[in-house]
Parts: structure tokens; C-alpha cells; sequence
């Protein structure tokens, strides 16, 4: 998860503990935000995956990008090449088009990794799941993100291995984002804007696109689990053990479809929160690549375990595989695929 310093961000923050500020977040928030609690519901039938199978290859993507590659910062721009080829061949592997799209920084290049799986003749449907493969300088980036790559392409497997046994019709558009942490936050070297902005551009059709930023780090303890100011006051769980979608008010249709599924699998709990105004006036759900999403138009959620509202290891060398939990990432994937067969039956 991309921001230009921790220090920063709470300066920002802080400022919007001024009275006038807060009166306006509280109505604004009351009025149009839309939040749900977690919740379990479904009789509707829905693929079981094998947990442990899926843990295993979770496990195997983790030691993958951070103990055999490590950092993959921009200061180590041959790390995020040995990425780069990595996620390209566990595409391959399962049976997933793949091609990468190089785009200029600094002295060299790096790329946006695109894979795509199709069921049907003529898709119904367009989504694209997205994470970012870089981490931010002085850490392996096990949560931030190698996580999310993890959930990524296990996802790409589950519903290849899927599409074999259950007529579906969509098609599903994976995009690993080369760079997303500073120094190239917020500048138009991320991944995600360049991604977006040429899917603009070309007019591409996407029915929502999906963000997975930090999906691997749980916490137990009532008040473990942190929140932006005001949220903190909405009542919302104590315990990190949830996964949050948040989109903003023209994402509240996909938002929803996706808590609606994801509240099928008991064994994750879900929290949703819908932003007005693109997130700015909650800036630390911008944080990622969603927003670049929002900005030209698209309808976006992020999925994400809250960061460092959560994750006391943000940005810091400890931020390592041994801290996540990888039964919640496999919910995860179950979860992920629930909805995608949601939306590709009938």
C-alpha cells in the first residue's frame, strides 16, 4: 500500500479532528456511507475448494517473493524483474493467455504482468483482478504485498481448475501492477495509472475492477483492529479477523454484489464500506491501486485486511510470511471464487 511517509498521512489525518472537519465527516459519512457488519447468509450452493491445497500454494508464492527474490523495491529494480518472471510463469502454468505490458521508469523498464481466462463463447461479463508485485524500500513486502500477489494467482488457478467443471460465462482479466509504493506513489508511474488510463483510453469494458492490497494479517485481541478517524466510532469489530471491501458511491452495486457473495463463506467474515467523492474525504482508502480505477471512471473496489489500521509491521523489515495467516488468504480465494461464479452462472 502506497503513501509518501507514515508521518505524513497522520498529519493529514490529524487535520480533520478540527471541529468544523469532524462535524462535516460525521453527517456526510451518516448520511451517504453505507457499512455493514460481518455477516454469514447463503443457501445457495457454491464450489467447495480444497483449503489446504490452496494454503500450500499461497505458502509457495510467499517464500517465492520474499525469501527467494526479497525486496522488490525500485532500488532493486533485478528483483522486480525475478517477480515480474515469476508471476508470468505460474500463469502459464495454469493454462492462463499471458503477456506483459513494459512501460518506462527511471533508466530502465519494468511491467504490468496481464494474464486473462474466458468461459463462453461470448462473455456476458468483465472483471479484472489487480495487485501490485513491488514493496516499498527496506522490506520483503510479505503483506504489502506478496500477499495479495499470493491470493492473485492462486485465485487464477482455483478458477482455471474450475472452468473445467461448471459452465460459466465471463471472462476475468488478472493484472499484476509492476510499481505502487513510493518513491512512485501518487505520480504516474504506478502501474495502476498507467494501466487505467490506457484502458480509458481504448474504451476498455469492464464490468469492476477488483484490488487486492494487504489480504494476509489477522489479529485477535479486542482492540487490535484500528480504524480512520471517524470510522472508529461506527460501531465497527474489535478483532482484525475480517477481510474489508470498500468502494466508492459508483461502485455501490459491485460493492454490494461482492459482500453479498463473499457473506457465502462462513469462514471469512466481511466488512463493506462505501466513500463518497472518490475516497478524498477519507484519504486513507485512496491508498492504493483502486483509486487510479475510481479516477477514470471505473467501478473499483479494494479488498484488503486494513493495512496499518491492522498490521503493526507496515513498511518495516518485520513485515515477513511468518506474520500472516494463511487459512485467512485461502478464505479469501474461496471467497473471490464465489463471486466470480456468481456473476459467470445463468
Amino acid at each position: 500500500m502506497g503513501v509518501s511517509g507514515a508521518d505524513s498521512f497522520f498529519r493529514v489525518m490529524t487535520m480533520f479532528r478540527f471541529k468544523t472537519v469532524s462535524i462535516f465527516l460525521f453527517s456526510t459519512l451518516m448520511l451517504i456511507c453505507c457499512f455493514s457488519h460481518p455477516v454469514t447468509a447463503g443457501d445457495t450452493e457454491y464450489p467447495m475448494l480444497e483449503i489446504p491445497e490452496i494454503k500450500d500454494g499461497i505458502y509457495a508464492h510467499l517464500e517465492k517473493l520474499t525469501r527467494s527474490i526479497g525486496e522488490r523495491s525500485v532500488y532493486y529494480p533485478e528483483n522486480i524483474l525475478k517477480a515480474q518472471h515469476y508471476i508470468e510463469s505460474i500463469y502459464r502454468d495454469v493454462g492462463l493467455s499471458v503477456r506483459s505490458e513494459p512501460y518506462p521508469y527511471g533508466k530502465g523498464t519494468v511491467a504490468n504482468v496481464i494474464a486473462e481466462i474466458s468461459f463462453g463463447k461470448t462473455p456476458g461479463k468483465r472483471f479484472l483482478l489487480g495487485a501490485h508485485y513491488d514493496s516499498v524500500q527496506g522490506t520483503v513486502g510479505a503483506d504489502d504485498n506478496a500477499s495479495a500477489v499470493a491470493v492473485q494467482l492462486e485465485t487464477a488457478r482455483q478458477l482455471s481448475k474450475l472452468g473445467q467443471k461448471k459452465d460459466l460465462n465471463l471472462t476475468v482479466k488478472f493484472v499484476s501492477f509492476a510499481l505502487e509504493e513510493p518513491p512512485v506513489y501518487g505520480t504516474r508511474y504506478m502501474g495502476s495509472r498507467v494501466y487505467a488510463k490506457q484502458a480509458k483510453k481504448e474504451k476498455e469494458r469492464l464490468d469492476g475492477m477488483i484490488c487486492l492490497e494487504m489480504v494476509g494479517f489477522t489479529c485477535n485481541t479486542p482492540g487490535c483492529q484500528d480504524y480512520p478517524f471517524p470510522l472508529m466510532y461506527f460501531g465497527y469489530p474489535e478483532k482484525g479477523n475480517f477481510i474489508g471491501v470498500v468502494g466508492n458511491i459508483g461502485s455501490r452495486a459491485f460493492t454490494r454484489s461482492i459482500t453479498t457473495a463473499f457473506q457465502k463463506n462462513t469462514d471469512l467474515p466481511v466488512v463493506k464500506l462505501t466513500v463518497p467523492f472518490n475516497g478524498w474525504i477519507l484519504p486513507s482508502v485512496r491508498l492504493s491501486d483502486h483509486a487510479s480505477f475510481w479516477d477514470q471512471g471505473y467501478r473499483a473496489v479494494m479488498i484488503t485486511d486494513s493495512a496499518f489500521f491492522r498490521n503493526p509491521h507496515y513498511h518495516l523489515s518485520s513485515d515477513t510470511m511468518e506474520t500472516l495467516d494463511l487459512r485467512f488468504m485461502a478464505e479469501l480465494v474461496e471467497s473471490l471464487i464465489i463471486f466470480f461464479v456468481s456473476q459467470g452462472s445463468g
